[in-house]
């Protein structure tokens, strides 16, 4: 496998950063996850865009352009010789001295990563998943921006950890007013009576990529979508539930904390938005062959 780093294809075995490289030592830096389907790669300039506004957000002046780390994207992929797949991005903030302070550090550090990924099992794009609410909460935007994909993913990995060791493959995250912000790695939408519903940004989800597809897809569809405040009892008592994701794409969801959501079936909605999610992946996005 080959790795861009810091302006370099090299070996798997060669690609390494220091020990005092702030995004091993702090979770200091940024990334993004992209996928790549029949020789191009989807919503590429969309995930790059949203990676400079992350590390604007967190003070990280980038030494490339946003058309040069499109190239270097395209490059790494082909050099690989894979057509479908998966790309993770990441910038850290580079080599400095121990201690907080940012300016520690001279110069940001990226590396990209194009390989394969397979987030759940097969079976349950067609039977859906069986979810729990964990207990571990959102951090408020004050605290942490949720717009930000930053190197510190410790909240959604201990969320992951409570779903785990309950028998379920994903959770439910609601924020600290018990409204449903998102799951540990995707957002989530829900279909009641005809109308396709999703949580507010502000309730703590994350602006996905692939959120935005299905909000787009919903009006070629022709189904009324709203963002709105959601609690449990929206998705108790929905007719339909999906997850959505870069990496996940688009899941069924069949039941919360054991209780069944609408027929305990992938529904009509569902089905519909990932065929046209998956027609709109491999017919659209920038080619790298």
């Amino acid at each position: 496998m080959k790795i861009w780093l810091d302006g370099n294809l090299v070996d798997e075995s060669e690609a390494k950063i220091s020990v005092f490289d702030h995004g091993l030592l702090y979770g200091d830096g940024v990334f993004e996850g992209l996928r790549f389907y029949s020789g191009r790669i989807f919503r590429l300039e969309e995930h790059v865009r949203r990676l400079f506004d992350s590390a604007r957000a967190i003070v990280l002046d980038l030494p490339w352009t946003q058309e040069e780390v499109c190239k270097f994207t395209c490059d790494t992929v082909r050099a690989n010789g894979l057509t479908n797949g998966y790309i993770r991005l990441v910038i850290t903030r580079g080599t400095g001295e121990l201690g907080l302070s940012p300016y520690l550090c001279k110069t940001p550090s990226m590396f990209i990563i194009a390989s394969t990924i397979k987030l759940y099992p097969e079976e349950h794009y067609t039977n859906g998943l069986s979810v729990i609410t964990c207990a571990t909460r959102r951090p408020a935007p004050g605290a942490l921006m949720p717009q930000v994909k930053s190197l510190n993913y410790l909240n959604n990995i201990m969320a992951k950890v409570e779903a785990i060791q309950a028998n379920a493959l994903e959770a439910v995250m609601l924020n600290e007013q018990g409204y449903v912000a998102e799951c540990t790695g995707d957002n989530l939408f829900l279909i009641k009576n005809g109308v396709l519903l999703t949580p507010l940004i502000s309730d703590g989800a994350l602006d996905g990529i692939t959120r935005a597809v299905i909000i787009e897809l919903a009006e070629k569809l022709g189904v009324p979508f709203q963002e709105k405040s959601l609690t449990r009892y929206d998705i108790f008592t929905a007719d339909e539930c999906f997850l959505t994701g870069t990496a996940a794409e688009v899941i069924p969801v069949v039941s919360l904390d054991r209780r069944k959501i609408g027929t305990g079936k992938p529904g009509e909605y569902t089905h519909r938005f990932l065929k046209a999610f998956h027609e709109l992946a491999n017919t659209t996005g920038t080619p790298f062959a």
